[in-house]
């Protein structure tokens, strides 16, 4: 009698062991799946702004050679330039609630939800494919008490 709960108590032990160790994997993949969904949509948006800024800066080289043509002074152009750079500065300091803040919160929480709702959808699917066939199926993993057949030990 007393080997029978030793051993269970082993199996026990051995299965909740097997079980956390297979949690913190989950739990580390969930991790890295966010984490690389996180780093890719800012690489994305790094390399979108760093497009904006070089088109930004070539064109205002552009304006700045096309004023000085045409005033004679490329002294003059480069600080009309300027003078539209600051502009252009100061409205984004003053507007980048809804020109930045808004977008970039939009499109991560975008992002998030689409990964819930991907999450969700995978639960339901593996929630229908594991409809027992009857509450007192034995093979349900969902069944209190439920043993894998490969770790289960009969004594007599």
């Amino acid at each position: 009698m007393e080997e029978n709960f030793s051993d269970y108590f082993k199996q026990t032990g051995r299965v909740a062991k097997d079980y956390l160790e297979t949690r913190l994997d989950l739990l580390k993949l969930q991790a890295a799946g966010k984490l690389s969904k996180a780093l890719g949509l800012f690489f994305s948006v790094l390399m979108a702004f760093l497009l904006f800024f070089f088109v930004i800066v070539f064109l205002g080289m552009l304006v700045a050679f096309w004023i000085g043509e045409k005033t004679g002074s490329f002294t003059i152009g480069f600080t009309c330039a300027s003078g539209i750079f600051i502009l252009l500065f100061v409205a984004i300091i003053v507007f980048r609630k809804q020109l930045i803040e808004g977008p970039l919160s939009r499109l991560l929480i975008n992002v998030l939800i689409d990964e819930i709702d991907d999450r969700d959808d995978n639960v339901h699917i593996k929630d229908k494919a594991k409809v027992p066939a009857s509450p007192l199926d034995p093979t349900d993993p969902a069944r209190p008490g439920y043993v894998p057949d490969d770790e289960a030990v009969e004594h007599q």
